[in-house]
């Protein structure tokens, strides 16, 4: 929300102070704020104790090393969060241009989501060439969700871990076994129970904060094969799991993309299990942004049109 340059006289608040307002409350942290819009820590610091004398309240205390917000600024937040945009929308500061614009989206999102949203990224690049996209991971540690809504434009995740918002489908998969395609214990095109739990396991570990559907089901089932490998990102499995004995479980689209390089084939699970359903989460509070608007449009006409089908 950068960008804002309109003052009201006879007393009323800065528009800019509300900006920094908002992000000092969102962050909880005067660095991250700073960052935020685009500011330093000194300016932070020094819009913060303004806003301290404007509302007669300290609005951020530090709990330890962390910081908390005081009743009034939890209270003032969700009001901040509406009005804001709506009057810099209605003082025509808030109006996007996708030919022009260099508005940055940041998204949280796995490295095999970023993969399979490539062409809608593309497609926001062709519609909007200086638009910038800022993927980062999703957290490893339990967090506050509803802070990683406002302190990032979306979150691509599956329903059930936690996330509450607004949401679109954008695409979904099938969970399959990956192994090398002389595995002995996939020929037929199929694995047995048994072998699934005997063979050595590759497995993702996203974090406390993820468990994927597969393994929440292979939990519920009390199937705990041996795990030998462990890696942080689920595009590496297809590639080291290709020449070895190893198997693990993965959406079926990550196998089909590195077949041919890897020499790894899909076979079903052994056992009944979800589906992998990805969806583009946000806040309420980006609702009346014109620029998250767009990119949320762009998202639904791609996801309508099919782009998220797998190739």
């Amino acid at each position: 929300m950068a960008g804002y340059h309109a003052s009201v006289v006879g007393g009323e608040t800065d528009l800019n102070l509300m900006v920094a307002l908002r992000a000092l409350l969102e962050e909880t942290n005067v660095t991250r704020a700073g960052e935020r819009i685009g500011v330093g820590q000194s300016t932070m610091s020094t819009a913060l104790a303004r806003l301290r004398t404007v509302f007669h309240d300290e609005l951020l205390v530090r709990v330890g090393r962390d910081f908390e917000l005081t009743p009034l600024a939890r209270q003032i937040l969700p009001q901040v969060q509406l009005t804001l945009p709506l009057v810099a929308q209605a003082l025509g500061q808030d109006s996007f241009d996708p030919g022009t614009s260099t508005r940055t989206f940041t998204f949280q999102v796995t490295d095999f989501g970023v993969l399979e949203l490539r062409s809608l990224f593309d497609l926001a690049q062709a519609e909007a060439p200086g638009v910038r996209v800022d993927f980062q991971r999703l957290p490893s540690e339990p967090t506050d969700a509803e802070h990683d809504l406002l302190a990032h434009d979306f979150v691509v995740a599956a329903p059930g871990i936690g996330i509450e918002g607004e949401s679109i489908e954008v695409f979904r998969d099938e969970y399959v076994v990956v192994a090398d395609r002389d595995n002995p214990v996939v020929a037929g095109g199929a694995i047995s129970l048994d072998d699934f739990a005997a063979s050595p396991f590759i497995r993702t570990d996203f974090g406390r904060a993820h468990m994927t559907p597969a393994e929440r089901r292979m939990h519920e089932l009390r199937i705990f094969p041996e795990v030998r490998v462990t890696t942080s990102t689920l595009l590496s499995i297809p590639l080291i799991v290709g020449g070895t004995d190893l198997i693990g479980v993965v959406p079926s689209r990550l196998v089909r993309r590195n077949e041919a390089v890897t020499r790894t084939i899909a076979v079903p699970t052994p056992f009944e299990t979800t589906e992998l359903i990805q969806r583009l989460w946000w806040h309420p509070a980006h609702t009346h942004d014109d620029a998250h608007a767009w990119m949320r449009g762009l998202a639904r006409r791609w996801a309508d049109a099919g782009r998220g089908e797998p190739r």
